[in-house]
């Protein structure tokens, strides 16, 4: 009998939540084969099968809390060949152990025989569905790309049936009240199936862990916000002019994330201060940038790093940013991925947010916050023109970045980004 355990999970990380079992007891399985998630703080992590067998116990359920080298279920190796679990697996549905591992039970009625529909859900959505027994196929996705999410799954399950049509968008309004001149329902909280307008969801191990963090980081240092404003003019009529050709040339987008991270790390050259890390009585100084880049997943806020972006050039940090970016979509961020980082960059603009301040990615000492491009009047030689403006915070430890400090560094890439040809020679 063969043992699966949790494996190894990265860097300072103890335990996860099953969040789904993709074999069921007394399925065949082959090497390599997933046989479960597991969901961290930081990533999904996939348990793959060892050797090819039969799954003859799931000793978790999704859900469950569990630590390094805690046994997740049992198989058996031998019963691939016709082993004594060979009635056990047809029994259950699985496929017979003379046939190849892994492949599909034979149908016996035509429902069994239809081609399942091919669902593109996160796994949050997965298992929310498989515990409230919602169809994704009936479920309209609102993620990219259609992806099913876990609120759709949730939306839809709050409807009339078990599911909600996939012709019915969960998004739309409710009908005002009639006759009585009330204003439009979409706001409020629709009722539950048995009636009920309040839910209780357990937290995610990722929920919990991001809480932690940024808990500790507000206990932990003396954390301050300085503000400035940042004219995007010189950056728009730069991407206006080259952005056809750098797309051309390069199959790169360029948009103005990378030349915030390109004037940061320019900036953090200059003041190697807001790059370092505090390590008891000591100061410990970064001669390298390792750019963390806020990302909203289905899963809660992650923080990939660009590993060495003061050795990158523009568009090379362009094609990491859409890279990395693609990975936390995906659920394919790994520890590396979310490892290492010395400074980071978020951006609330691409949701709306004028102003914010952001709280430090400990133990790093200092977070660039990004807000939205708004078209303002401004005083520029004497005259009042519009131009479109940004404000951007830094927030930073106190403990060891003097405020004369953090405002040089914000000005800094202020100055760069009003004039991006300095930053770019």
């Amino acid at each position: 009998m063969l043992s699966i355990k949790v494996p190894p999970l990265g860097e300072s990380i103890v335990e996860a939540t099953i969040s789904r079992w993709t074999k069921k007891e007394g399925d065949t399985v082959a090497a390599g084969e997933t046989l479960v998630e597991l969901e961290t703080d930081k990533i999904t992590v996939e348990v793959p099968a060892l050797k090819g067998g039969v799954l003859t116990k799931r000793l978790k359920s999704e859900g469950d809390i569990v630590k390094v080298d805690d046994v997740l279920a049992e198989m058996d190796e031998l019963a691939v060949g016709g082993g004594p679990l060979a009635g056990t697996a047809a029994a259950s549905g699985a496929s017979s152990p003379a046939a190849a591992p892994g492949a599909s039970p034979t149908p016996t009625t035509p429902a069994e025989a239809k081609a399942p529909t091919e669902v593109k859900a996160s796994p949050a959505a997965q298992r929310v569905a498989a515990e409230s027994g919602t169809d994704l196929a009936s479920v309209g996705g609102t993620g990219r790309g259609g992806m099913v999410t876990k609120q759709d799954v949730v939306t839809a399950g709050s409807g009339t049936g078990a599911t909600a049509s996939a012709a019915t968008p969960a998004s739309k309004p409710a009908a005002s009240d009639a006759g009585g001149g009330q204003p439009p329902t979409a706001n409020r909280q629709p009722p539950t199936a048995n009636g009920q307008r309040e839910t209780r969801e357990k937290l995610t191990t990722r929920r919990k862990r991001i809480a932690e963090n940024l808990l500790n980081a507000k206990q932990s240092t003396a954390m301050l916000t300085t503000f400035n404003e940042v004219d995007m003019t010189a950056v728009n009529t730069f991407r206006e002019r080259h952005k056809d050709r750098v797309e051309k040339e390069t199959g790169v987008r360029l948009s103005a994330m990378p030349f915030f991270v390109k004037a940061a790390t320019q900036a953090l050259k200059a003041y190697p201060i807001v790059n370092a890390q505090l390590d008891g009585d000591s100061v410990v100084y970064k001669h390298y940038v390792n750019m963390g880049i806020a990302v909203a997943s289905e899963g809660g806020l992650v923080v990939p790093n660009l590993k060495g972006v003061d050795q990158m050039s523009l568009v090379d940090i362009a094609r990491a940013i859409v890279a990395v970016a693609k990975k936390a979509r995906d659920g394919k961020l790994t520890m590396d991925d979310l490892t290492g980082g010395t400074f980071t960059i978020t951006n609330g603009g691409v949701f709306g947010s004028l102003m914010s301040t952001p709280i430090v990615n400990f133990p790093q000492v200092g977070i660039l916050g990004l807000h939205k491009v708004q078209d303002r009047p401004i005083a520029l030689d004497g005259q009042v023109v519009i131009r479109p403006m940004m404000y951007v915070a830094l927030s930073y430890d106190h403990r060891i970045i003097d405020g004369e400090q953090a405002v040089k560094f914000l000005v800094r890439v202020k100055e760069l980004m009003e004039d991006p040809s300095a930053m770019l020679l």
